[in-house]
């Protein structure tokens, strides 16, 4: 490509020197992140679209609005994994139920009633195959996730 003069030249081959390091080191540190460092990435990019989605019904738990507000699992991942990616398993919920009131299940249950009905309810609180994720099926939960989520931002930011 035609450049403008050798200090132009200079900036430009120094700027694509750069792009290439930046992209060697992210290629490199991608490839010493565990199976766990995937699973960790997927369940944050799906807990913030759950969250972001949800969050105009407030706490599913105790309806409040305020606050810091998590991705709250109906069925907890360390009960039941296989359910870490449902998403009517996950719903905005604030820091004091999720965190300090172990989820406050009683109240999350009255409110999911009303949002999915009794029938969802008991499948997904029925019998569900262990999930084994694969990295590549981590990245793309990931990928999927993060796209998901810009495309809602920029849906509704319109």
């Amino acid at each position: 490509m035609a450049v403008c003069s050798p200090k132009c030249a200079i900036e430009r081959a120094q700027t694509q020197r750069k792009t290439k390091e930046r992209k060697e080191h992210r290629e490199a540190k991608e490839k010493l992140k565990s199976r766990q460092d995937w699973m960790r990435e997927a369940q944050t990019a799906f807990n913030a679209y759950r969250r972001e989605i949800t969050k105009h019904l407030g706490c599913i738990s105790c309806g409040t609005h305020n606050g810091k507000m998590n991705g709250g699992h109906y069925r907890s991942v360390g009960s039941s994994p296989e359910t870490r990616f449902v998403e009517e398993n996950v719903w905005c919920q604030c820091e004091r139920c999720n965190s300090y009131l172990s989820g406050n299940l009683t109240n999350y249950r009255i409110a999911l009633v009303k949002l999915i009905g009794i029938s969802a309810i008991e499948k997904l609180e029925g019998y569900h195959s262990p999930a084994k994720y694969t990295i590549e099926d981590l990245k793309t939960i990931t990928k999927s996730y993060r796209i998901k989520l810009s495309e809602f931002k920029r849906f509704n930011n319109e």
